[in-house]
């Protein structure tokens, strides 16, 4: 049975690890020891390696780790600089089999965070929810830094998320949820779903429970970033440029400068 759970890298990263019997698959590994010590611990195999963008957070693992294991396939994205020679370079509309955990990933282009981002979605899941390894591109209540793309590629990326069944079970690589909500907050402080979720996420958070992973039904009720056609998401954000904001994308992008100083 496949069972999906969180290894704690640096100070906030989630490398996912995916296991069924004793075959193991890692998304971005950006350390190796802490893999290294839940394979050992458990006894796995590792399978393959996911990765979603080029950044030494998400990567930095990978090369300790195909090296004790090189039956290992290693994914990347091929518009990027891959983390090892013999990494399979993977783009949009490209699937990614992995016989071991019966799980066949549709590969998803996802610009914004960096040029070649991608994503790894299997629509089929586990206990009939679609699975979603999205990196830096959708976090809980938030989405990644425009480092490398425009608002257009990261809007045009979450919107493709957003039309995702809800049930669709998000899988974001980093602890920022609190510090999204509070942000969301400041934007919609009368989204009592929001008011709710932030109740829950503290709880979570005292106790050392990972917030993550997410649904695309929950982003879609909390997230500011998917919510830029709402009427009173885009009645704040003119309030706040003290301008009218004629498109979706220029609230999105608005949302994304106002956050990189929040």
């Amino acid at each position: 049975m496949l069972n999906i759970s969180a290894i704690a890298a640096f100070q906030d990263n989630y490398i996912w690890l995916l296991t069924n019997n004793n075959q193991a698959v890692v998304v971005d590994p950006g350390q190796a020891a802490p893999v290294q010590k839940v394979l050992a611990e458990r006894n796995l195999t590792l399978a393959a390696i996911l990765i979603t963008h080029h950044h030494h957070d998400h990567t930095g693992g990978v090369k300790t780790l195909a090296a004790q294991w090189p039956e290992a396939a290693v994914y990347a994205p091929a518009k990027e600089p891959l983390p090892i020679n013999t990494a399979i370079a993977v783009d949009e509309g490209d699937r990614v089999s992995l016989p071991a955990l019966d799980l066949d990933f549709e590969v998803m282009a996802t610009p914004g965070h960096t040029l070649g981002h991608i994503a790894y979605y299997e629509p089929n899941g586990t206990k009939g929810e679609p699975l979603l390894f999205c990196g830096d591109t959708l976090f809980s209540g938030g989405c990644g830094r425009l480092f490398e793309g425009s608002p257009q590629q990261m809007y045009d990326a979450l919107s493709r998320f957003s039309q995702l069944p809800e049930n669709t079970r998000v899988y974001g690589t980093h602890e920022y949820t609190q510090a999204n909500l509070a942000f969301c907050y400041a934007v919609e402080p009368n989204n009592q779903a929001l008011q709710q979720y932030m109740q829950q996420v503290a709880k979570w958070r005292q106790q050392g429970i990972p917030s993550l992973p997410s649904s695309i039904g929950r982003e879609r009720a909390i997230n500011v970033f998917l919510r830029a056609d709402i009427p009173e998401v885009k009645a704040a954000m003119q309030n706040r440029a003290g301008a009218e904001l004629t498109e979706s994308v220029e609230v999105f992008a608005a949302l994304r400068r106002w956050k990189d100083d929040f």
